[in-house]
């Protein structure tokens, strides 16, 4: 009988070798400092942003350059929650993705409307929007933006190093929830019907599948997850204002440059672009504006000699597969009909 796999060979090393990764990452505080926990802190921030914005852009085709708008939601949303509702920071952050899921529906309802250029233009407007309503509110510091209190930070945990223990491993599992999540869908016929939308619109609209409702989905997803990660990033800085909070530089021009040079429409992208991207910060960011001049350089070459990333090149020229997504049809071998023997 014939059957469909999923896992390959170079599949099932990947999934062993993220195994061991997530393990000697989760026991990081006891053989990394300090400034190295909050480092892959950040790196796991980077890796969540990029792979949501893949799932959304690479899968579903829905190019935004607005999703600022979400991580700067979920941030005013840990603020108020814990300053106006006194909820705990850890709480806060899980609240902060149901509501960034809810506030995704009617902005999904309203830039669905736009097509291409025209959508991504729309998400943009969308944040500019978000950035103002928050400069308005007097209570959270306006414009000028407000510090969460020490008092609610000393409430997470009694010593400064528990506290930085907490915030690591909660990074750590918030990506993993999110990696997961992803993965998980696209192993659905959910994700199987994204994968149809990725390769040909036209081609999937016309053999059944709702796009627009699988793109709901996705659009909402992303929303919550970024709302999450947003919460997160801010919890991490301990201060909030309109600018930092929906910088398209920061959470979404950065975002979007990961995910080209990993490798859009690849789960593995945003991992390899995040690790690229940090090597290149940690050993140019000294350089100033010809920093981001290089960055724009390296962009440029990649998607001129690598149109689909370094993960996509790699794995055409290679065939290898970190995660057990692809689909394989094994057909059962051939049995001999009687007589056939001579």
């Amino acid at each position: 009988m014939s059957r469909v796999e999923h896992a390959t060979r170079s599949s099932r090393i990947g999934v062993a070798l993220i195994g061991v990764a997530l393990i000697v990452l989760a026991l990081a505080p006891f053989w990394g400092d300090r400034q190295m926990l909050r480092l892959l802190a950040e790196v796991f921030t980077f890796v969540a942003l990029a792979s949501l914005w893949n799932l959304l852009a690479g899968y579903a085709g829905l190019v935004s350059v607005g999703q600022q708008a979400f991580v700067g939601l979920g941030g005013y949303l840990l603020f108020a929650l814990v300053i106006l509702a006194g909820v705990h920071p850890i709480v806060a952050i899980l609240i902060a993705g149901p509501i960034g899921a809810l506030v995704a529906v009617p902005v999904a309802a309203l830039i669905f409307r736009l097509r291409g250029a025209y959508f991504a233009i729309g998400t943009w407007v969308v944040a500019e929007v978000f950035r103002l309503l928050a400069s308005q509110i007097s209570v959270l510091g306006g414009g000028s933006g407000i510090s969460l209190p020490a008092a609610m930070v000393v409430a997470m945990a009694p010593s400064r190093q528990a506290r930085e223990f907490e915030i690591y491993w909660l990074a750590l599992a918030l990506t993993a929830a999110v990696l997961g999540t992803i993965v998980a869908l696209l192993r659905s016929r959910h994700g199987l019907a994204l994968t149809a939308i990725r390769d040909n619109e036209l081609a999937a609209q016309s053999n059944g599948i709702d796009v627009t409702r699988i793109k709901l989905i996705v659009y909402v997803l992303t929303g919550f997850g970024t709302a999450m990660i947003g919460a997160l990033i801010f919890l991490m800085k301990l201060r909030i204002s309109p600018d930092t909070a929906f910088s398209v530089n920061d959470w979404t021009a950065f975002v979007i440059f990961i995910t080209v040079i990993g490798g859009i429409g690849r789960i593995e992208g945003p991992i390899v672009g995040t690790i690229v991207f940090f090597i290149m910060r940690q050993t140019l960011a000294d350089l100033g504006s010809l920093y981001l001049l290089i960055m724009g350089a390296v962009a440029i070459v990649v998607m001129l000699w690598a149109p689909k990333g370094l993960w996509g090149l790699i794995a055409e020229r290679f065939g290898w597969q970190a995660l057990p997504l692809q689909r394989r049809l094994v057909l059962a071998p051939k049995t001999e009909e009687p007589g056939e023997r001579s």
